[in-house]
């Protein structure tokens, strides 16, 4: 039977009003048009629903079982459509993001802060992981989005460019390097660098950037969280170059960081299942990491922090 819900609702309320034109009225439909949708559904159905008279209209037996039923039945899909809208309304539950270490130290928190002050009834679980686990959490839906260094080769996901963020060479005040008015990248030839390892989204990048750049540099030591770059260019380890995501620098430390000529960038991405819906909780903190980006750059662009 290929009949319309409208057809279905026409007919309750002529049921109930008993009369074409009351029906029309409390549906918002001229009489015709009530009329005209009352013949369709009986054609369709292959039986006479109503009697119709002069001055009144009477349900058929056959029509008053319909009746019966479809008004109990139109309620509950009422009711169902009203549920399914409000969960499309809903800022409540809980978010699990994963997102790469200095993501999760330079970024994240603002993004806390702000969701817990507009959306309190969302509650963020933040998994502070090296960026393979943070792609494979995303793939095995452990986590609802993350964010991540790119760009990114995988057809399964999803991507969004949120903040494009230099290189920098972090050196001592004292370095050589700490004097030049502007540093060039073949600047650090033959110069001794700690980097972070290949946890990190940004290692793969630093190394294009240094043979693109022609720069032949000794890697001293390879270390897990960007936090520990500091200490070890503070003791003379090396130099290293790092993202601007990772400032500010510790306070009172006698470092210093430095654009490098050309300037050579990472993106930081949002990331999710490819074809894969958020909830409805989820899509709203994946705005506000977004907003929060936006927000930095914004920043960045009226300050000379390096």
């Amino acid at each position: 039977m290929n009949y319309t819900l409208r057809q279905l609702r026409v007919f309750v309320a002529v049921a109930k009003q008993g009369s074409f034109s009351q029906a029309g009225q409390s549906i918002g439909l001229s009489q015709s048009a009530v009329s005209h949708s009352i013949k369709e559904l009986e054609s369709e159905m292959g039986i006479r629903l109503l009697d119709r008279t002069t001055r009144e209209v009477v349900l058929t037996e056959a029509g008053e079982q319909l009746a019966s039923r479809l008004e109990r039945m139109l309620e509950e899909l009422n009711t169902t459509l009203l549920d399914v809208r409000s969960y499309g309304q809903q800022r409540s539950g809980t978010v699990r993001v994963a997102a790469s270490q200095t993501i999760s130290a330079h970024l994240m928190p603002q993004c806390l802060a702000s969701s817990q002050l507009h959306y309190p009834e969302i509650k963020i679980m933040l998994r502070d992981r090296p960026q393979q686990w943070v792609l494979q959490s995303i793939r095995h839906a452990e986590v609802d989005f993350g964010i991540v260094i790119g760009p990114l080769q995988a057809d399964d996901l999803q991507c969004e460019a949120i903040l494009e963020e230099p290189f920098l060479l972090l050196c001592r005040q004292d370095d050589p390097l700490a004097h030049r008015q502007t540093v060039y990248w073949p600047m650090l030839n033959q110069r001794t660098l700690v980097l972070q390892d290949y946890s990190s989204g940004s290692r793969v990048l630093i190394d294009e950037a240094l043979r693109l750049q022609q720069v032949q540099a000794e890697i001293v030591q390879e270390i897990g969280h960007p936090a520990t770059l500091y200490p070890m260019v503070e003791a003379g380890i090396g130099i290293s170059i790092l993202p601007a995501l990772a400032l500010p620098l510790p306070q009172g430390s006698p470092l210093m960081v430095k654009r490098i000529v050309p300037e050579i960038n990472r993106t930081v991405m949002l990331v999710r299942r490819k074809n894969r819906s958020l909830t409805p909780a989820a899509e709203v903190i994946w705005q506000e990491v977004r907003q929060q980006a936006e927000v930095l750059t914004r920043q960045r662009a009226n300050t000379s922090a390096f």
